[in-house]
């Protein structure tokens, strides 16, 4: 019996990925730096130390954490105007809810950029527990954060979903005994993915469709 649901947000609740990837280009200008191919795709998921160590590992000598947070700042003004809901959101939400499972949000992103997503999707009714990988010692793709959120629930992981877009949520959903369902945005799965993910599914509403269905839990 599934007991819980804890979702990331980016790129998973909102159509957010394409503003993370056009941030990178002009916050490295700052610090005289040409965007490196493959950096958006790299950072994906990632927070903190962990994001640090990829902008490190593809824009060697820069202060990682200078151009982390400016990224973060720069999402943050633009999450103001507003991010389209994926598709299938509201229906799975007001599933859930509907079943008396409880929800909760587990996101590499800052809590403040968390809460505005969410206010302006006019879903914030629907989640008792919201945290972030900001300033986790062990950011995705550990399970550190599906496990504190769980525990803050009051849930048992392997009777709770984990709703994932992207390659390092997966892992730490499956690291922390999570059934993981992965909804790809920008990345297709590998094959850790679709050999350990509960399911892959191609959208939030085929989601609702599968847990409907009892197919899941």
């Amino acid at each position: 019996m599934i007991q819980g649901a804890i979702f990331d947000m980016d790129g998973l609740m909102f159509d957010t990925e394409p503003i993370w990837t056009q941030v990178w280009e002009p916050v490295l200008a700052t610090v005289g730096v040409a965007y490196p191919h493959g950096l958006a795709n790299a950072v994906r998921g990632t927070s903190g130390k962990s994001m640090e160590a990829v902008i490190s590992r593809f824009a060697p000598g820069v202060d990682a954490a200078y151009v982390r947070e400016q990224a973060f700042a720069l999402v943050h003004k633009k999450v103001q105007e507003g991010v389209p809901k994926k598709p299938g959101l509201d229906e799975l939400l007001a599933y859930l809810h509907e079943q008396h499972i409880p929800m909760a949000v587990a996101s590499s992103s800052a809590l403040d950029v968390i809460r505005t997503n969410l206010a302006n999707g006019g879903v914030e009714k629907y989640f008792g527990e919201l945290f972030t990988g900001v300033g986790m010692a062990h950011p995705k793709p550990e399970p550190d954060i599906f496990l504190k959120t769980a525990a803050a629930m009051g849930v048992d992981p392997a009777h709770t979903l984990v709703f994932e877009d992207s390659l390092s949520g997966v892992r730490a959903g499956v690291a922390g005994g999570f059934i993981t369902i992965m909804v790809p945005d920008l990345v297709a799965p590998d094959e850790f993915a679709k050999e350990k993910a509960a399911c892959i599914c191609s959208s939030l509403l085929e989601a609702r469709d599968r847990l409907a269905a009892g197919e899941l839990g």
